[in-house]
């Protein structure tokens, strides 16, 4: 169940109340009149079931409500309520595995901000898998894959393509490059400051490493692994039960890649930076392939659906 929350100006607010009224996914529905100040008018609420919240979010934003108002829509994680139970029933679809477009697309742009916080995680991320590297630390290079968040950007490019948002795919490959080369300068300056010391050896890089020399090998089972990880991260994070989501921050060595090449330029092993180069483009390109196809396989169902609704719509309502 979602709670819409729409303000508007008064002018608006008969149309609006006709499309909600119409709707069988709504169970509830109040109007404010007069109670907005900045900008004037009224404020709608409704509860709506997950399942039909695109075709109504489609229709308000047809009628340009989201450029004079606003249009907010918060999940209800508890409600006792038989007349959202009953159109949650009338309203096909699960609730679990119906994709809500603009929760997606305002997720997506969240996480493709670059700001200081996302940076200090990637690097903090990237300096943790040079170090199991450095020490052929398996536990390691998982906490440095859980730690990294570069899986919203890269999941965000996915949503760029299938919505054909272009300023949004712009912002993650920015916020995705940025990323990653900032990261890996500061563990290359890290790692030189430590190959002075003493503290890494050229053997530590280019030696036997059992636990971890998957990370600078690629193979074709390194890109099912990404494709995998990559479509089961977009069902996390499109389905009202995001679940398995830490399952593909663990399966895919993006982080671990990308302190392998700071630790390979600064011993100039070629070797080594080449092949956690390779490693890093496979997973991302993996990733997000994987997630264009899966978002564009669930906006293709999700559009029948709408379909379904609309001539079921146009047809006589049957009693309960």
């Amino acid at each position: 169940m979602l709670h819409l929350r729409i303000m508007a100006p008064d002018t608006m607010t008969e149309a609006i109340l006709e499309i909600l009224d119409c709707e069988e996914a709504v169970s509830g529905l109040a109007v404010f009149r007069g109670v907005g100040v900045c900008p004037p008018g009224d404020m709608v609420t409704a509860q709506v079931a997950r399942e039909g919240a695109n075709d109504i979010v489609q229709k308000l934003r047809a009628m340009r409500v989201h450029q004079v108002g606003s249009i907010e829509l918060e999940q209800v994680n508890t409600w006792l309520s038989r007349r959202g139970f009953q159109a949650e029933i009338r309203t096909p679809g699960s609730s679990a595995d119906s994709v809500v477009w603009a929760e997606v697309a305002q997720r997506a742009y969240d996480d493709t901000e670059l700001n200081w916080t996302y940076l200090s995680f990637m690097t903090m991320a990237t300096i943790i898998a040079s170090i199991a590297i450095i020490t052929d630390a398996p536990i390691l290079v998982v906490g440095a894959m859980v730690l990294g968040p570069e899986f919203g950007p890269i999941a965000a490019l996915g949503v760029a393509l299938v919505r054909r948002r272009y300023n949004l795919l712009q912002l993650a490959l920015r916020t995705l490059t940025l990323g990653f080369v900032i990261a890996i300068a500061i563990t290359l300056l890290l790692a030189i400051a430590g190959r002075a010391l003493g503290w890494i050896t050229l053997e530590d890089i280019d030696g036997p490493r059992p636990g971890t020399a998957f990370i600078y090998t690629p193979d074709k089972w390194s890109f099912i692994v990404a494709v995998v990880a990559g479509a089961a991260g977009v069902l996390a994070i499109t389905s009202a039960k995001a679940l398995g989501l830490a399952g593909v921050f663990i399966s895919v060595t993006t982080v671990p890649a990308a302190g392998n090449i700071a630790l390979g330029v600064a011993f100039l092993d070629g070797h080594t930076v080449w092949g956690s180069v390779a490693q890093l483009f496979l997973n991302i390109a993996g990733m997000t392939l994987a997630g264009w196809g899966t978002l564009a396989l669930q906006q293709a169902v999700w559009s029948r659906v709408s379909v379904w609704r609309a001539r079921h719509a146009a047809t006589p309502r049957r009693m309960l």
